[in-house]
């Protein structure tokens, strides 16, 4: 039996949830997990839906019959297929330590993606990513060649198909035009709780300040720098005896961990964006199972 997804975002209003059920049910589809949210600020309803199709309906045909429910409530609305794996391309610069947790993640099975390519500004993890037969590209950039280094890698990510640009410790900033280009497709790992401690060194910045926790985040990135809307974040311990060295050590696992876990709920449709925020619904049971153990 096929398994989808739906996501839905509209205005707020009785009646949403019961015009979802039905359709669903008459389609011949189980629902299997559910999450919604209304945000009474905003006027704004989310809803992500997971359902087995128990009686053969097709993608195809649960799109085209759910146009006049949609048009009923003014939904934005999408059915994604649970089985196809999105493609994403991930960029690197000198620190490995995120690249690598993602394609051990990748390689058991835990996060259920398809890495179409591997971009860094440098050559250090070329056999790295050869080596699990991901295609591998130097885009080298500096001031003079940024507009062109670009277009490189727009030309990769049109080319490949990718749904998904992943900055695993990518330390370019990237153009206004790209992140226009590529809103809400974009996703970066902050070495800090964001949104203190902003820019390039944070962790030197926390020491400073005798912070007693330090963390990540992981967010869709914007024209404005680190201002985008927040996916994940999560925090360390720290105490006064350490340096800013231990921070940024124990901040490697921190950031491995929060950046995985924000992919993981951008490719199973549970993020929406809502303003400069996000919604971030809970996984489904068994979507953090993984296919083997090494």
């Amino acid at each position: 039996m096929s398994k989808f997804t739906l996501t839905v975002t509209c205005p707020t209003t009785r009646g949403i949830v019961a015009a979802i059920s039905a359709y669903l049910s008459e389609k011949g589809c189980n629902i299997t997990d559910s999450s919604q949210f209304d945000d009474f600020e905003t006027g704004n309803f989310f809803m992500r839906v997971s359902m087995v199709s128990e009686t053969g309906t097709e993608l195809e045909d649960l799109e085209a019959g759910f146009a006049e429910t949609a048009k009923a409530f003014d939904m934005d609305f999408a059915f994604h297929d649970e089985g196809a794996k999105m493609k994403v391309v991930i960029m690197v610069s000198r620190f490995g330590h995120c690249l690598n947790d993602l394609l051990y993640r990748w390689r058991i099975g835990a996060l259920p993606i398809e890495i179409v390519a591997v971009i860094s500004n440098h050559m250090d993890y070329q056999k790295l990513v050869v080596n699990h037969d991901i295609p591998f590209h130097c885009i080298k950039v500096t001031k003079e060649n940024k507009p062109e280094a670009e277009k490189r890698i727009m030309d990769v990510v049109e080319d490949t198909g990718a749904e998904l640009v992943v900055l695993a410790r990518y330390m370019q900033i990237l153009s206004d035009e790209m992140c226009q280009k590529m809103s809400g497709r974009i996703i970066n790992i902050h070495h800090s709780f964001l949104p203190s401690f902003k820019g390039a060194n944070p962790y030197k910045q926390a020491f400073e300040r005798g912070v007693k926790l330090i963390g990540a985040t992981s967010h869709y990135v914007t024209a404005d720098l680190d201002e985008g809307p927040i996916i994940e974040q999560d925090t360390v311990r720290v105490t006064h005896a350490q340096s800013p060295s231990d921070y940024v050590s124990l901040g490697r696992d921190v950031e491995s961990q929060v950046l995985a876990r924000a992919i993981h709920a951008h490719i199973h449709r549970r993020v929406f964006l809502n303003g400069n925020k996000t919604v971030v619904f809970p996984a489904s049971p068994g979507s953090y199972a993984s296919e083997r153990m090494g």
